[in-house]
């Protein structure tokens, strides 16, 4: 049976995020992906400055803030009914000078991944079974049996492993429930240049919600949401997907959009379901149990309408990093037991007001921009919610999950490794 300190399941944003928190607290994480590779689903990710904040305690933020994403400074959201344009008060830098930029979702996760050892990531892994083992003099271990045979001992289980996560259906948290609507998102690329006038685009009208926004002179990111209909089936052939999007979807969009679906890299599209978790499940669920827990979007599912589903995993990757750096400032190592379950008990008490709040902000944010025809909707979209869009969000955006703790060199498994990366 192998033994590592901790085992994190999911190398998505919310796993590679916790990994790099463990390491600068001086702890040696095993990542577990059932993929081949990296994932890229989503080909775009708009990070806020909450997201930057997290990433400048994690030490990667610096590798992102270049020419080559350029911030977010003006947006419109157009009508399709009506044709009425109206300008998106984008928030301001915050007093740190981070801005929200648009980036896509495959550098992130290089990003991240490049600040671990190498052997860190173990591709190809899946996760079979748990098991919680009660050891002597008080000390308990997670067993985790991957369905290749391997069996593995950790002092703490951290599940990272998304919606459909094994590790919640563990705790017996209830699953994701189906919004109600679904999501085409997808790239575009443009070799001469897109020749955008605006940063951020929005579309609206009954039912359906597109956009685009551009991550470089290139490159543009866009997408489309719109409501489910009873037995209908989703495509996963990209070339289906782009057809029905451009013939039927949007096709009384503007040309603008049209153009920008026109020129999708075909290997960035996906159609997907939105889901969601509900708050009070959050709120009153299980998300931890003696040294097992969860994070990123095992913990909260929720819709896209804030932008926020990456930027909250990377601040449970800073907030779980912390409390279990104060464990070991405290002990001057990892200890397994009741003590490393208190720090994880500790970490969900302080994440799941801040996610159930964004959970339903999210979900009431796309009420709000797709549902309903009638005047009193309309008159909440266009007069309230986009004219002060930024107010209702900004503290959203802004919110600072803290630093990591400084573990002193000689409490540091990584000072004598020389596989790390820098």
């Amino acid at each position: 049976m192998e033994e590592h300190d901790v085992v994190i399941v999911g190398a998505g944003i919310a796993g590679l995020a916790t990994a790099i928190a463990l390491k600068r607290v001086g702890v040696k994480a095993l990542v577990l992906e059932k993929s081949e590779g990296l994932r890229a689903t989503g080909a775009g990710i708009g990070l806020h400055q909450n997201a930057w904040l997290a990433l400048e305690a994690l030490g990667v933020a610096h590798k992102l803030t270049t020419t080559t994403y350029p911030p977010l400074r003006k947006g419109n959201v157009t009508n399709i009914d009506t044709g009425a344009t109206q300008q998106i008060t984008i928030p301001q830098p915050d007093k740190h000078g981070h801005e929200s930029r648009p980036i896509h979702r495959k550098a992130l996760l290089e990003a991240l991944a490049e600040e671990l050892p190498v052997d860190t990531i173990r591709f190809s892994s899946k996760l079979k079974s748990i098991v919680n083992l009660q050891a002597e003099e008080g000390s308990f271990y997670a067993i985790i049996h991957m369905e290749d045979g391997v069996s593995i001992k950790a002092k703490a289980l951290i599940g990272c492993d998304g919606v459909h996560s094994v590790v919640a259906r563990w705790l017996g948290l209830t699953a994701p429930v189906n919004s109600g609507r679904w999501a085409v998102r997808g790239l575009a690329i443009f070799p001469e240049g897109h020749g955008l006038d605006v940063d951020f685009q929005q579309f609206v009208t009954v039912g359906k919600r597109a956009g685009f926004a551009a991550l470089n002179d290139k490159e543009v990111y866009w997408f489309l949401i719109g409501k489910s209909s009873k037995g209908e089936d989703i495509p996963h052939d990209p070339e289906t997907i782009k057809k029905e999007v451009i013939s039927n979807f949007a096709k009384n969009f503007p040309t603008s959009y049209l153009r920008v679906v026109q020129h999708s890299d075909l290997s960035t599209l996906t159609w997907a379901p939105l889901l969601f978790r509900f708050p009070w499940d959050v709120i009153l669920g299980n998300l931890s149990k003696g040294n097992i827990t969860v994070a990123g979007d095992a913990m909260h599912p929720m819709t896209p309408d804030l932008g926020q589903g990456g930027c909250s995993a990377l601040e449970d990757a800073v907030v779980l990093g912390r409390h279990i750096g104060n464990l070991i400032v405290k002990n001057k190592k990892l200890v397994a037991g009741y003590q490393v379950a208190e720090a994880l008990e500790s970490y969900v008490k302080e994440r799941k007001w801040r996610v159930a709040k964004l959970i339903v902000g999210a979900y009431l944010a796309g009420w709000v921009q797709q549902d309903g025809s009638g005047w009193f909707m309309k008159f909440l979209r266009d007069s309230i919610f986009y004219r002060h869009f930024s107010s209702l969000i900004s503290n959203d955006k802004q919110y600072d999950c803290g630093k990591l703790p400084c573990v002193s060199s000689s409490n540091n498994e990584f000072d004598n490794d020389q596989r790390k990366i820098y």
